[in-house]
């Protein structure tokens, strides 16, 4: 007999999902366990898999449309089997969530097909200008990274070695030494720039009025809907603090020359802060409407960005792992991340986030809670600047962090007290590492 196929509910805020991709055709045949489609989720783009074996009869949902949980997608029987009927009375349950969305969905259709006829014939041009310019940097060509002696002042002789063994070009590289000085640090971050397909060249020349639209994700439409209930439910109130990270520089470089897995400051902070809120409770809490719960475990969240926007994967028991297994886990996050395979099991259940924008070259910055934490840390980059020692001045290493607290849980004395905590951690990193091994 004929089955329905409907719309899974594959993550908590899931309210619907779009057909990314189409593995199977009407007419071919599926066996229970095969990969139907792609689904792209309010998180994610996971796969659909079929719990019916037969013929697929009917697809419902072309490729970039969406459809609510529960909605008819397909349907899976006998071959040559009478699906119609079964269809008729299936479609009742989605017809009223269904109908509306698809009127409206046809007229931006109709309405954009200019625009498609006006690009058609820049397309070809376009791939081919968006390819050349990843092959070659934008930025005009200065003088060879090795044969200056002016570089060689720009630099340290060790961020010269590692730039010349990676072939990248002193010059691209923005120095976050004294006086702008590149350093290993600098080399370690350094990301080429690569100008994404379309983008505007100081080749290109716009002398009329012009302009893209693009549809909004699953997960931007989730971003825009979580971060506005945050912003304007939660009264948020932000606390910034100055830490010393000349200890946790040396630190981090000892570890790394050691150990298998290479750490990252960002690994230090999350490890830093797992053990603070073990000793402040009260900040990795959550607010319930009539309850607040306060957390006995901590499940740290760390914002990872990527093209659509923003994902948060969760280290679980982050204070119980070492600072390797801290980094090894981000790394297979950063990983998963980008290639759109999280799982909710993934990014559910934090307790506690980490926002990081300090290898943006970002100072400082304020986060939105990621709810339902009761605080969000907000880390910036580390400056060399001058500080106070012993009453002399002298150069120091100086990250700003700041934490968005909600005042319904967290009070500005409690938030303060995690801040002292933290500062002290990563300014005695020897102390941090005593409590796990590397």
């Amino acid at each position: 007999m004929a089955e329905v196929i409907r719309m899974p509910k594959m993550s908590d805020t899931m309210t619907e999902g779009v057909i990314s991709k189409w593995y199977k055709k009407v007419g071919d045949k599926v066996k229970n366990g095969e990969v139907l489609a792609d689904v792209e989720t309010d998180k994610a783009t996971m796969e659909l898999e079929s719990y019916s074996e037969g013929t697929l009869l009917h697809i419902g949902i072309k490729e970039g449309q969406a459809v609510p949980v529960d909605g008819v997608i397909a349907v899976i029987g006998k071959e040559g089997e009478d699906y119609k009927a079964l269809l008729n009375d299936a479609t009742p349950k989605t017809e009223a969530k269904k109908e509306e969305p698809a009127k409206e969905a046809d007229k931006p259709k109709e309405e954009a097909a200019p625009a498609k006829e006006e690009k058609k014939d820049d397309s070809k041009d376009a791939k081919k200008h968006a390819v050349a310019e990843e092959k070659k940097p934008v930025e005009v060509k200065k003088e060879p990274v090795e044969s200056t002696s002016d570089d060689r002042k720009k630099a340290s002789p060790l961020a010269i070695s590692l730039a010349k063994e990676k072939g990248i070009d002193l010059n691209k590289v923005i120095g976050t030494g004294e006086g702008g000085r590149v350093v290993k640090r600098d080399i370690d971050w350094y990301k080429p720039f690569i100008a994404p397909a379309g983008m505007l060249t100081h080749h290109d020349k716009v002398d009329k009025e012009s302009y893209d639209e693009v549809p909004i994700s699953q997960m931007r439409k989730t971003i825009a809907k979580r971060l506005s209930e945050s912003k304007f439910t939660a009264p948020h109130f932000y606390l910034t603090m100055e830490i010393n990270m000349d200890n946790a520089m040396v630190a981090r470089e000892s570890i790394n020359a050691v150990a298998n897995t290479k750490i990252s400051f960002n690994d230090l902070v999350i490890k830093a802060s797992a053990a603070a809120l073990r000793q402040h409770p009260k900040v990795n809490s959550s607010w319930l409407g009539d309850k607040i719960r306060h957390n006995h475990h901590i499940h740290i969240g760390v914002a990872i960005a990527v093209e659509e926007g923003l994902l948060v994967p969760v280290v679980r028991f982050a204070d119980n792992k070492t600072l390797t297994e801290i980094a090894a886990e981000v790394k297979v996050f950063a990983q998963k991340a980008k290639d759109k395979k999280l799982q909710p099991t993934d990014w559910e259940g934090n307790t506690f986030t980490i926002s990081n924008l300090g290898m943006f070259g970002i100072d400082e910055f304020t986060a939105i809670i990621n709810t339902p934490d009761a605080c969000i840390l907000a880390v910036g980059a580390i400056k060399q600047v001058p500080v106070v020692k012993d009453g002399i001045i002298v150069p120091g290493n100086v990250m700003k962090v700041t934490l968005s607290c909600d005042h319904r849980v967290v009070d500005g004395a409690t938030g303060s007290s995690f801040l002292k905590t933290l500062k002290y951690f990563l300014e005695n990193p020897v102390i941090l590492l005593g409590q796990a091994a590397i």
